[in-house]
């Protein structure tokens, strides 16, 4: 059985592009960096400072007055009407269907069957750019929230929730859920098989969970998709109604707004989401770190020769406990990575407290500043997979005329000679550069906004931002970091 994950996908693709070996893992040929990594370090704190200070001069809140504590998370049992079946969301189950009946009983090479190329490229790496730009539009057609809707009304059962839904639980059913897919992701080894087998298991625990705890609440703190395109959709200058996270609206329209302007419009409404919020940038950064060549010798130099004396593998089992142990560090790494990240954050936000001399909580302040995270974990997401979005995506059009690899050609667009888009390797390096500096400098401007909200004057919100702007300059280096390491050998 030919298996890949979207890790090993987005390395064969780009290999296949950019033939040799990587010097800078994003890179599939060796590239020099034009000039040495450290003038891309100073040259990205300069423009944030100046970014700092144009913000710091010229920037307003759009409303001033809320300083009152955050409210803790909504959890009110879903009472509203099943989800009428739209086009869209027809469409939407039956590519969910389409995706698990392919990988069951198609063809098992990855290239050659739609549910590897559709999940993986089109519904985990497009569909979260087209809700950047379009808002949510995800929320309405959602195929598990329409197949509970649909088994509600052909069924009788009511899915208004059996148990009451513990309000400290927040968003922990989704942040657990986005942990188990990453895992999947990058571990898991998953084929078209393992991939229709595991939509099949997050069908049934979403289909459990909305009959449980009510099919409204499930899809606004339970069901990871809905939440993590929620977040992204706050960036896009399109607002949706009754979008996921939030109460119906007798409003059907959708509405322009300005871009990113939603992530002001209130904070993190529970810890968890603050968890989510930066696992979506810990969970990118792990991607990108762990097949590094420092990271891999971190545990094969560091760690490794201080915990071997402690065990006593059989004779010819000291390689695979050496990799059982190997993976072991890497899974937890994983993980922990959120925690570690929360930690990180929240010493900031404690600089923050000091520095502005408010009576908020450090607690207060992790979910009032959370949502400028947010810009830069979706830029850190584009960064690290445009480019094999751009390869891979139109061989979307080929297998959708033959989606279980049988030799069909349904739609006249199986034989198509579909080649892959060629990209310089230095316009991507800037490119990456140029987008991981302007999600900073947008996090910049919505922490300096919130500040002036949260502080009770503009000269205390500036000084509050001094350790912000650290933070930033701190998170601008990291990403470009891991973007420039060269990848281990056999990764």
């Amino acid at each position: 059985m030919h298996v890949l994950t979207k890790s090993k996908l987005i390395g064969l693709v780009i290999g296949a592009l950019l033939p040799a070996a990587a010097s800078a893992h994003v890179f599939g040929q060796p590239y020099t960096l034009p000039v040495p990594f450290s003038m891309y370090a100073y040259g990205a704190m300069a423009a944030l400072l100046l970014s700092f200070i144009v913000v710091g001069l010229f920037a307003a809140a759009p409303a001033l007055g809320r300083v009152a504590p955050v409210r803790a998370v909504s959890i009110e049992s879903a009472g509203a009407p099943p989800q009428r079946m739209t086009v869209g969301s027809a469409c939407s189950v039956l590519l969910l269907v389409l995706c698990i009946v392919s990988g069951l009983i198609g063809t098992q090479n990855a290239f050659a069957n739609f549910n590897m190329t559709f999940f993986w490229i089109g519904f985990v790496l497009g569909l979260p750019y087209a809700v950047a730009l379009l808002g949510d539009f995800y929320a309405p057609v959602n195929p598990w929230k329409t197949l509970a809707s649909w088994l509600e009304s052909a069924s009788g059962m009511a899915f208004s929730g059996r148990l009451r839904y513990p309000a400290w639980l927040g968003y922990t059913p989704a942040l657990l859920l986005y942990m188990s897919f990453i895992w999947l992701e990058l571990f898991g080894q998953l084929g078209p098989r393992g991939l229709s087998v595991a939509l099949l298991g997050y069908t049934l625990i979403n289909l459990i969970g909305a009959y449980v705890f009510g099919r409204d609440l499930w899809f606004r703190q339970g069901e990871f998709f809905g939440v993590l395109l929620h977040l992204i959709g706050k960036i896009s200058p399109w607002s949706w109604p009754a979008g996921a996270g939030q109460a119906p609206s007798t409003d059907q329209r959708r509405r322009w707004r300005l871009p990113f302007s939603a992530l002001a419009d209130e904070p993190a409404s529970h810890l968890t989401l603050v968890l989510f919020i930066l696992f979506m940038l810990s969970s990118t950064a792990f991607d990108g770190l762990h097949s590094t060549l420092p990271w891999v010798n971190v545990f094969w130099k560091s760690i490794y020769p201080g915990i071997a004396p402690w065990f006593t593998p059989a004779p010819g089992q000291q390689y695979l406990l050496s990799t059982q142990l190997y993976y072991l560090w890497q899974w937890c790494s994983l993980l922990l990575s959120p925690l570690i990240y929360l930690l990180f954050f929240a010493g900031f936000m404690r600089a923050v407290k000091v520095f502005s001399r408010t009576r908020l909580s450090t607690r207060e302040l992790v979910l009032r500043f959370a949502m400028s995270l947010l810009p830069i974990a979706f830029v850190y997401h584009v960064t690290h997979y445009y480019t094999l979005l751009l390869s891979q995506g139109g061989q979307l059009l080929k297998l959708v005329s033959d989606p279980f690899g049988y030799g069909w050609n349904l739609f006249g667009t199986a034989k198509l000679m579909i080649q892959p888009m060629m990209l310089d390797v230095e316009l991507i390096w800037h490119t990456q550069v140029a987008l991981i500096l302007i999600g900073h400098i947008v996090g910049v401007y919505l922490a300096h906004v919130e500040a002036l909200r949260s502080f009770s004057t503009p000269r205390r919100a500036a000084l509050s931002q001094l350790p912000m702007l650290v933070l930033m300059m701190v998170f601008t280096n990291f990403g470009l970091w891991i973007l420039s390491m060269p990848l281990a050998g056999g990764n």
